[in-house]
């Protein structure tokens, strides 16, 4: 299972780059880069906050679920 980063496909469908989004929502262009292209493992609320504002849309147009294997997700403690 897995989560997959979708703001690249939304930052193309809004025709904004990396630089514009960067300065609106006050984060680096090198976090905004990972973030784009997935090498991330944790996303502030804040920062998916500003990133939803600045884009106009919701968490779920940004982020994905993929079951890659039916396994069970571990139990929480």
């Amino acid at each position: 299972m897995s989560i997959i980063l979708r703001l690249d496909r939304v930052m193309a469908d809004r025709k904004m780059s990396l630089n514009e989004l960067s300065e609106r929502v006050g984060v680096s262009n090198v976090n905004l880069s990972k973030l784009k292209t997935g090498k991330v493992s944790a996303i502030r609320f804040s920062t998916l906050e500003a990133i939803c504002k600045t884009l106009s849309c919701q968490p779920g147009d940004l982020l994905e679920f993929i079951d890659d294997g039916g396994r069970e997700p571990p139990a929480q403690q």
